[in-house]
């Protein structure tokens, strides 16, 4: 995973910023934010990782659980190849101690080679939070062939719809927490261009919320389309909120039964949905678009998204 992240580094440095600012600023502006980087590095090492470590003898999630001195003495100074440490990683769980009640994660990855690069530290998370999965020696097995569902059909007596969602990140660009302006108005091009190549009951329209009308906002409103922008301290900690609504945006077909949500709290959250009991059909329908936008979004890669990626099937 690592190594294939790093050969893509150097294509998103020239597809992302080289269009937008030009080789000469590219240059000067690599330097001068590898020297900052470089310099809070220094500064940082003036002091042992005991000095830093921080205070969770009152927190209650899955990285308070698993980080220990030792762990964040090895990690401390460790970054990825943007330049994502440790402490952004664990920010928003020291500064949200939790529930006594309600265990939360406590962490997030800024990059996917934060897996790699602190894994340490995620590894355990990831076993507490998903019930002993080891990413070290599992797999998770992922199985999109809707034909095998046998039944699939909710007594309408007591569902009002069906729901299958899920989120996906594009392998390449940092991750909602670490990414730049420019970066995530590149997902949203990515993925707006792959969109319009859907046809059929797939075909529709993407609404940006920065430039939607009025009309068109409280309609997607009323039909309980529209995401908000984040205001939970979990997801605000971590970064999420940073430049709303700049390159957010929902897109859905003219059916309104499939939809794709831009740079929410994933690069994408896929949704597909419909009124009624069906979830045998909600799903072919969800794996059919799922594949389809992953064809059209290569040769960038469709990659797994954060660590709380799932894939819920849900009646209401």
């Amino acid at each position: 995973m690592a190594g294939t992240f790093t050969r893509v580094l150097s294509g998103r440095n020239t597809a992302v910023m080289l269009a937008s600012l030009g080789a000469g600023t590219l240059a000067s502006g690599y330097l001068m934010s590898d020297s900052g980087s470089a310099a809070v590095g220094e500064k940082r090492k003036m002091y042992p990782p005991s000095a830093d470590y921080p205070d969770l003898r009152k927190h209650n999630n899955c990285m308070a659980s698993a980080l220990t001195p030792a762990i964040y003495g090895r990690l401390r100074d460790k970054t990825t190849p943007y330049n994502w440490t440790l402490d952004q990683s664990i920010q928003t769980g020291v500064d949200n101690p939790g529930h006594p009640f309600i265990k939360t994660v406590g962490m997030v990855a800024g990059d996917e080679e934060s897996y790699e690069v602190f894994a340490d530290l995620f590894d355990p998370v990831i076993k507490e939070r998903h019930n002993g999965y080891d990413p070290r020696t599992m797999k998770h097995p992922t199985d999109l062939d809707s034909s095998k569902i046998t039944s699939g059909m909710f007594d309408e007596r007591y569902v009002l719809s069906s729901r299958v969602r899920t989120g996906r990140s594009i392998r390449g660009l940092s991750l909602p927490p670490a990414c730049s302006r420019s970066e995530r108005r590149e997902v949203e091009r990515v993925v707006v261009q792959a969109l319009a190549g859907l046809k059929g009951d797939l075909a529709g329209r993407y609404y940006s919320l920065g430039d939607m009308t009025e009309h068109e906002q409280q309609r997607l409103i009323d039909e309980h389309f529209l995401f908000d922008k984040p205001v939970s301290p979990l997801l605000t900690a971590a970064g999420m909120a940073r430049d709303w609504p700049d390159a957010r945006g929902i897109w859905h077909n003219n059916e309104k039964n499939f939809l794709v949500w831009i740079n929410e709290e994933d690069h994408t959250r896929v949704i597909s949905m419909e009124k009624g009991g069906n979830m045998k059909r909600v799903f072919e329908r969800f794996c059919r678009g799922l594949k389809e936008l992953e064809v059209g979004i290569k040769p960038v890669t469709f990659g797994s998204a954060a660590l709380s990626t799932m894939l819920p099937a849900v009646p209401h």
